[in-house]
């Protein structure tokens, strides 16, 4: 059985049944175990022609797709030297009970789809680790894993991008979609710096939970954005893709817009718009990018040192911000996405699904 997301119409979803095929040489076929749904699933979706998401899970309708999502499988049939029937593993996902790869090489714990649609697309997110000897996975915090450490590691990557570049001559930094997770985790880290002010832009509705975070130096109203200073150099980083609140921001501040980057597309279904804003040009932000980049800079057994060390300091605050909201099903998972997608969820409830 799959998911089914309706490109275009991201709150429409439905339930198909899809027969298994035999195993080819070198596959294996890996039960889905439990994920998470967020935000950043949605942003998925909306980027998924533009970032080639689609692919990773291609559908045999044209009109509607399979939107990843992070969690954990268990292998329960092999042809692969790589993996045996048991072996458990964390990765990139679909919303679907079984799916087939053709792992490479394991290394380091780890192995890559070496499946002929995923080739070309990005590496960090072709790469499945196992449980087994991975210094991140713990048992007991496994919900909190499906739901923050795919997003997590984007907002330690957004931190360090900003930072590396010596915040571009900014003196603050704003988010939109501030109560969403992979902000306020980029916003925890960069506060926790003190070399800038962090500021929140969120709906009226989450304001009171976004304050609440402490993760924000000051958390206003979309509507407010106008009585904003825009003298002060800042950075913006668009979580939510919302091209009207974009070319507002863009407008106010002009030339004192350091840099604008475009992260998520939490607010899918706003107006978009192809026109030439004030100052930068909004740059999209490819986490494989600089995961590449860092990788070249630290080796890869340093990345994963300073994600892990990060990580480990984010786990507690994680518990604090967040309530595990557990689903069983695919057809819930359906109804859990119709609702992110819509904007109908909130944004303190972490939804984790479970299949086994």
């Amino acid at each position: 059985m799959d998911v089914l997301v309706r490109k275009g119409a991201l709150a429409q979803t439905k339930l198909v049944g899809t027969p298994e095929a035999p195993l080819g040489e070198g596959e294996a076929r890996l039960k889905v175990n439990l994920f998470s749904l967020t935000a950043n699933n949605v942003t998925y979706g909306a980027a998924g022609d533009f970032l080639k998401y689609w692919q990773f899970y291609p559908s045999s309708e044209e009109a509607w797709g399979r939107v990843p999502v992070w969690g954990f499988a268990t292998c329960v049939e092999s042809k692969s030297p790589a993996v045996s029937v048991g072996e458990r593993v964390y990765g990139y996902l679909p919303m679907s009970d079984t799916f087939v790869v053709k792992p490479g090489e394991k290394k380091n714990g780890a192995f890559a789809d070496q499946s002929a649609h995923r080739q070309g697309l990005a590496p960090v997110y072709n790469s499945y680790v196992f449980n087994a000897g991975d210094p991140l996975y713990a048992k007991e915090t496994e919900a909190a894993q499906v739901l923050f450490r795919p997003l997590f590691t984007t907002s330690f990557l957004i931190d360090d991008f900003i930072a590396d570049a010596g915040y571009f001559g900014a003196k603050q930094v704003i988010f939109s979609s501030a109560s969403a997770k992979t902000a306020y985790a980029a916003a925890m880290l960069l506060k926790a710096r003190g070399e800038v002010k962090v500021v929140g832009l969120t709906s009226p509705s989450n304001v009171a939970y976004t304050k609440a975070l402490g993760f924000y130096d000051e958390v206003l109203v979309y509507d407010t954005l106008g009585s904003m200073d825009g003298s002060v150099p800042s950075v913006f980083v668009d979580i939510a893709g919302n091209s009207v609140v974009r070319a507002a921001m863009h407008a106010k501040f002009g030339a004192n817009l350091k840099y604008s980057c475009l992260v998520g597309a939490t607010h899918w279904d706003a107006p978009r718009s192809g026109e030439t804003l004030p100052g930068p040009q909004p740059t999209m932000f490819f986490a494989p990018d600089v995961v590449k980049k860092r990788i070249a800079d630290w080796g890869p057994a340093g990345f994963g040192q300073r994600v892990g060390a990060a990580w480990a300091a984010f786990l507690p605050t994680s518990a604090k911000t967040t309530r595990v909201v557990e689903h069983r099903g695919l057809e819930a998972a359906g109804k859990v996405f119709a609702d992110l997608a819509s904007g109908a969820a909130n944004p303190a409830d972490g939804h984790v699904v479970r299949l086994d």
